[in-house]
């Protein structure tokens, strides 16, 4: 198992980054590499006691920051943390590599240094989303703004394998993102991924309308990326501001901080339920390796948990399943 991490991507880096990987090596006992500025890496490493022999150091001079055209900074920062991090990856087995860097320059240069798995029409973004009886995979969050419906069919099958084998549902249920629950309802495209689905291999409920997804059956919830990339943000944005106004709402009055008071676990079990520190990170699916993509403000906790997460992906063999399922597809 080679679990690299971007040590310098991230609003966080490198404190948050190397404390996570600290944590995660007392607790679930994985070596891991961390990839950046050598000196930067060990100056936080020594504020910390941990086993020595846990975690390694990949040297890389620079870093690839959010405001750079990601294609190119890709091929004109060969030092960078990102970049190094991919070169190593291809000649290391069950390796997964986790950044909270520039989301763009992750998914280009996993796409341009590893290559799409043989078969797989489009790589895909997926996110685990809570709703009210716990978690839900969507697919695709932002890698392919533009589809067609054979992609939509695909990352219903990247979802249910990783819903399978990291999420650990059995017979992940599927739902289409749609305007409507009746299925000659939305436009050409989900229509057409509406009749794949259906006639697919496939636990497929359905349509499921926006107001109906965070209390959806499905498991894995399937659409385009720009309309994943939307329900995202939204669903983030929502839950902030619920928060936010619950809090204001409370602090308003004397009687409102007494019950405050009252309920404050409660209201820390509700926050908590919404936070993405809870689940790692997003996984780039159809990529010749482990692509994490953490958020990136994560903290240490947040990476922790995507340590554990990229534990699973390897432990449970996801990229051989998906290649294995591209070909059942093409054949």
């Amino acid at each position: 198992m080679n679990i690299f991490l971007d040590a310098m991507g991230g609003d966080n880096a490198p404190y948050e980054i190397v404390k996570g990987a600290v944590d995660a090596v007392k607790e679930y006992g994985v070596t891991l590499t961390l990839v950046g500025r050598r000196s930067v890496i060990e100056d936080e490493l020594s504020k910390y006691d941990y086993p020595k022999d846990k975690i390694e150091i990949l040297p890389a001079e620079t870093v690839i920051e959010n405001s750079e055209e990601p294609a190119m900074a890709i091929r004109r920062k060969p030092d960078s943390s990102l970049v190094v991090a991919l070169e190593e990856m291809k000649t290391r087995e069950n390796a997964v590599l986790i950044s909270a860097g520039s989301t763009g320059a992750l998914l280009s240069g996993g796409l341009l240094k590893l290559g799409r798995i043989k078969g797989i029409k489009r790589p895909a973004l997926a996110a685990t989303i809570p709703k009210n009886d716990g978690v839900f995979l969507l697919i695709d969050t932002g890698a392919n703004a533009d589809c067609k419906p054979e992609y939509l069919e695909q990352f219903a099958q990247l979802g249910k394998i990783y819903s399978e084998n990291v999420l650990g549902k059995i017979n992940p249920s599927i739902g289409l993102i749609n305007i409507g629950a009746e299925a000659k309802k939305g436009n050409t495209l989900v229509k057409a991924a509406y009749e794949l689905l259906e006639a697919g291999d496939f636990n497929f409920l359905g349509n499921v309308e926006a107001r109906d997804i965070m209390e959806t059956k499905a498991d894995v919830l399937v659409c385009d990326g720009f309309t994943g990339n939307v329900v995202l943000k939204l669903t983030e944005g929502t839950a902030d501001f619920i928060i936010k106004g619950i809090k204001k709402s409370i602090l308003s009055s004397t009687k409102g901080k007494i019950g405050g008071m009252l309920i404050k676990d409660n209201l820390k079990n509700f926050k908590k339920q919404f936070d993405y520190a809870e689940y790692g990170g997003a996984p780039f699916l159809g990529v010749k390796g482990g692509i994490i993509k953490a958020h990136g403000s994560s903290d240490a906790y947040a990476i922790k948990n995507a340590i554990r997460q990229s534990i699973k992906f390897v432990e449970n063999d996801v990229l051989k399943k998906i290649s294995e399922n591209a070909k059942k597809m093409e054949a």
